[in-house]
C-alpha cells in the first residue's frame, strides 16, 4: 500500500459494535467446531459435501451446473421405486422429503443516515428462507423457495424453477440434455453466475437505498411474472433455452385487472439464452447473450403500452490453481442494453420523451481460499437517457437532474467456517448515484451518503 494510514467510514463505531456478536459466534465456531455434514437438501439428495455443487453458495461448479440442467434429479440415496410394467407407471420417489432452509440476520449502516430514521439497523432475522429442493421423480425436480421478510412479516413466494429433464439422447453423435422449465423470474434457470439472479452480489441489505434506473431483467420482474420454457445442453458446450413470461401477480386477484401493477404484460414476454462453455480440468469459460422482450400497461390490461427490449452479453472463467491447492479464481461479468419506447408513460406524464435507453455494466473478481474463505470486487455502472419526470426529485430515492447514472463499487468478505455457515462482510460505495456526485436529489443528499457497510450470518440446514 502506499499509505499505511487506515481511514474508517463514519459509522464505524456503529460498525464495530455490531460485529462483537459475530465475532463471538465466529470464535466458538473455531474452538467448538462440530463435525462437518451435508445438511441442505441437495446434499442429502446426492450423499455429497455442498463444496461438490458449489465453490460457495450460489456459486456453481461445473458439476453442479450440470446437475442443474439435469432436473435437480442425481440421487445416490435409498428411493421408493417401482419400475414399469405393462399398462403400470413407474414410481422414483426420495424417501426423505427434500426440504432445507436458510436464516439471516444482518446489520447494515450507511454513511449519512436516511431522513427521520435510525442508521444502524439490526435485524433478527433478516429474512428466512424454506425451500422444496430435489427430486420429484426420476425426471422432474425444482429449486422452490418461499421466503419471510422483516418489512412484509409475513412468508411470500420467491425464486422458483421447476424442470423436466431428458438426458438420454443424442444429436449429431453427441449428448443432448433437453428439458422444460416452469419459473417465475429471467434467468433465474441459469447455471452460471454471470447473469441477474444469481449475480453479484449474492448477498445484499434490504435497508440501504439503490440507485433508482435498472433494466427490466435486473430483477424488475423477479416473482412478479410466470414462464414456461424449453432448452437443451448439448455436448456440454452449447447451452440454449426460450421461455415466455406473463404476469403473475402475486397478491392480485385472479382474473388479473393489472390495478396497482406497474407491469402488466400483454400478450407474453419472449425470453431467450444462448450460452458457450467449455471446461478442462482447471479451467472453466463459459461466454454468452440473453435478452427479454416486453410489452406492458401500467395499472391496467388496455391502453397505451410501454414496450422494452433488453439484450446482454455475460462471461464466467473460473480457474482453479493446483499450485495453491485447488484455490479458485473466478471473473464475471455482464453488459446490459435496453431499449425502450413509453407511450403510456409520456400519455400519462410520466416521462418527456418517446425512446430511452439504458446501459449497464457490472464485473466482479473473487479468489476463493479453498472452501473457507473468499474476497470479491464488483465493479458496477448505469447510464442511459435524461428524463426530468421518469427519474423525477425526491428525498433519498430521486434525482433532481432526471439523469440515471451511477456508479460505484462493492467489496465482500466472506468466512465459511462450515459449507453450511456464511460470515460476511460488505461494503458498498457509490461515486455518483442517480445522476450526480453531490446534491443528487435535490435535498442535499450526496451520493457517498448511501455508502454502505453490510454484515451477514447466514445458516443453511
Amino acid at each position: 500500500m502506499r499509505n499505511s494510514k487506515v481511514v474508517l467510514p463514519s459509522g464505524s463505531a456503529i460498525l464495530m459494535k455490531a460485529l462483537g456478536p459475530f465475532l463471538v459466534i465466529a470464535w466458538l465456531l473455531i474452538v467448538y467446531k462440530p463435525e462437518a455434514q451435508a445438511v441442505p437438501s441437495y446434499s442429502r439428495q446426492t450423499g455429497l459435501p455442498c463444496a461438490t455443487c458449489h465453490y460457495a453458495p450460489p456459486e456453481l461448479t461445473p458439476f453442479g451446473r450440470k446437475f442443474k440442467w439435469e432436473g435437480y434429479t442425481f440421487t445416490t440415496k435409498p428411493e421408493i421405486t417401482d419400475e414399469k410394467k405393462g399398462h403400470n407407471s413407474a414410481l422414483h420417489l426420495l424417501e426423505v422429503l427434500p426440504l432445507s432452509a436458510i436464516f439471516d440476520t444482518s446489520y447494515t449502516a450507511t454513511k449519512s443516515p436516511q431522513p427521520l430514521t435510525q442508521n444502524g439497523n439490526f435485524q433478527f432475522p433478516q429474512d428466512v428462507s424454506l425451500f422444496l429442493a430435489g427430486a420429484w421423480g426420476s425426471h422432474l425436480g425444482s429449486f422452490l423457495q418461499v421466503t419471510y421478510t422483516v418489512q412484509g412479516n409475513h412468508f411470500t413466494w420467491d425464486n422458483t424453477d421447476v424442470r423436466y429433464a431428458n438426458k438420454e439422447h443424442e444429436l449429431f453423435g453427441k449428448p443432448l440434455t433437453w428439458g422444460i422449465t416452469l419459473n417465475n423470474n429471467p434467468t433465474v434457470e441459469d447455471p452460471w453466475n454471470s447473469t441477474p439472479a444469481w449475480g453479484f452480489p449474492f448477498t445484499a441489505s434490504n435497508v440501504s437505498p439503490t440507485p433508482l434506473a435498472k433494466p427490466i431483467i435486473n430483477g424488475v420482474l423477479a416473482q412478479d411474472v410466470a414462464g414456461v420454457g424449453g432448452y437443451g445442453m448439448w455436448n456440454e458446450h452449447l447451452y440454449v433455452v426460450g421461455t415466455i413470461y406473463g404476469s403473475d401477480h402475486l397478491g392480485g386477484p385472479q382474473p388479473n385487472p393489472g390495478a396497482g401493477f406497474t407491469f402488466n404484460i400483454r400478450g407474453v414476454a419472449p425470453y431467450w439464452r444462448v450460452a458457450w462453455q467449455t471446461v478442462t480440468e482447471n479451467n472453466s469459460l463459459e461466454f454468452g447473450t440473453y435478452g427479454i422482450h416486453a410489452k406492458t400497461s401500467p395499472n391496467a390490461i388496455t391502453g397505451p403500452r410501454n414496450s422494452y427490449t433488453d439484450w446482454a452479453l455475460d462471461f464466467q472463467y473460473d480457474r482453479t490453481i493446483p499450485q495453491f491447492n485447488g484455490d479458485v479464481l473466478s471473473f464475471r461479468g455482464t453488459y446490459i442494453r435496453e431499449n425502450s419506447t413509453l407511450d403510456a408513460a409520456f400519455a400519462s406524464g410520466g416521462a418527456t420523451l418517446l425512446g430511452h435507453h439504458l446501459n449497464t455494466v457490472q464485473g466482479n473478481v473473487e479468489y476463493h481460499y479453498g472452501t473457507r474463505f473468499s474476497g470479491t470486487v464488483g465493479l458496477f455502472s448505469v447510464t442511459g437517457t435524461p428524463d426530468p419526470l421518469l427519474f423525477a426529485p425526491a428525498a433519498v430515492f430521486g434525482s433532481a437532474n432526471g439523469d440515471p447514472r451511477s456508479n460505484g463499487y462493492i467489496l465482500n468478505f466472506s468466512w465459511w467456517p462450515e459449507q453450511n455457515i456464511d460470515l460476511a462482510v460488505q461494503y458498498t460505495g457509490y461515486k455518483r448515484f442517480n445522476g450526480a456526485g453531490t446534491n443528487y436529489d435535490g435535498a442535499g443528499r450526496n451520493a457517498s451518503g448511501n455508502n454502505a457497510v453490510f454484515v451477514l450470518a447466514r445458516f443453511v440446514f
